[in-house]
């Protein structure tokens, strides 16, 4: 595929994102509140099962498949030592991902989650598991102190290529709840310089210890990004431009699946902050695709807040995790799941009082 090609991808993905079904959801809300409760007193469950309802256009949704899809790349700036781990465990998590190893792949599993796993942009030579979808742009990206991430080109490309990776899978399994996560060491770092361009914050607002860095490498981290936002001058008008100079591989992939399911009617579940960061460049470049997104939960980093008030969208659960990989959305799958089976198993008021006047 051509850059131009990937951008033309891009451009119908974008214009294929329809709004919510309002009068569906209208029809929910209804349904919901004359469900055998007092209405509003399964809270955000009742959230839920109405988006998902405007989502699908039907009152009654369906929630058969799942889908985890895991996006891999490398990041040139672990040269300056960001990252508690070295580069080459990104490489290790995939090869265990595929494996059925990793926590993602027992969270997924209790959600009954289908995992694909796909490498965008590992540096890393290693033996390639028969599991994994290979859709690799370059061998990670360049360091954001003293060069671009990616060229404009290859950003188009690793977003197509989320694109493409997210349709298949979709197509292929006709998931209607899609988490999005990632593999990447040195993320957070990219996530973070992603963030302050996107909210207009300072670095040092949403910067935090990724993995389990130490305050002198969080307080380098913070100099990095804000040395690679002034030598780039990333513009948040233009979130093409803004992915190629301080972004990452996995994060336009993820931020292309979000652009893809939207577009194929699923719920897009974003995991933690550096699913985030691609929640951002998605909504930069199709604010629409908001109405479909749901924050599964609240990141230990303290960027994720500023995520979350840029996007308007309240995390479902707050378990102080800061692993990644798509573990926070599996596990809010099963809320997802409760809301939409509120409105097709749960009886009305009106439904009951028929069968005790009427018992035949």
């Amino acid at each position: 595929m051509t850059s131009s090609q990937a951008e033309q991808l891009i451009n119908d993905t974008i214009n294929s994102i329809k709004p919510l079904d309002g009068s569906t959801m209208e029809a929910a809300s209804k349904r919901m509140d004359a469900l055998l409760k007092p209405p509003g007193s399964l809270g955000r469950l009742e959230e839920m099962g109405i988006k998902l309802a405007g989502i699908q256009g039907t009152e009654r949704p369906k929630t058969d498949a799942k889908l985890s899809l895991i996006y891999a790349g490398d990041h040139g700036v672990t040269a300056e030592g960001v990252s508690a781990s070295p580069p080459f465990v990104s490489a290790v998590m995939v090869k265990a991902f595929c494996a059925g190893k990793a926590g993602i792949n027992v969270l997924a599993g209790k959600a009954g989650a289908e995992i694909k796993v796909i490498d965008v942009g590992l540096a890393t030579p290693y033996e390639e598991p028969s599991k994994l979808i290979v859709r690799r742009i370059r061998k990670g990206t360049g360091n954001i102190r003293v060069e671009e991430a990616m060229t404009r080109e290859e950003a188009y490309l690793a977003v197509a290529a989320g694109i493409q990776t997210a349709g298949e899978a979709i197509a292929e399994t006709g998931a209607s709840i899609v988490g999005i996560g990632e593999m990447g060491i040195g993320n957070t770092t990219s996530a973070a310089a992603l963030t302050a361009v996107f909210t207009g914050r300072d670095p040092a607002t949403v910067t935090g210890g990724g993995t389990g860095v130490g305050d002198a490498s969080v307080k380098r981290k913070i100099k990095i990004i804000k040395e690679a936002i002034k030598l780039h001058h990333p513009d948040s008008i233009d979130p093409i431009g803004v992915i190629s100079k301080i972004g990452g591989l996995e994060i336009a992939a993820m931020c292309g699946a979000m652009l893809a399911a939207a577009a194929g009617g699923a719920l897009v579940l974003i995991d933690g902050f550096i699913s985030g960061a691609g929640a951002l460049c998605a909504f930069a470049m199709a604010p629409i695709v908001r109405e479909r997104m749901v924050l599964s939960h609240l990141s230990a980093e303290p960027g994720h807040r500023a995520m979350a008030a840029k996007l308007e969208l309240k995390p479902l659960l707050d378990l102080g995790f800061r692993l990644g990989e798509g573990t926070g959305a599996a596990m809010a799958i099963p809320l997802i799941e409760a809301g939409a089976a509120l409105l097709s198993s749960m009886g009305t008021l009106e439904e009951e009082l028929v069968k005790l006047q009427d018992p035949s």
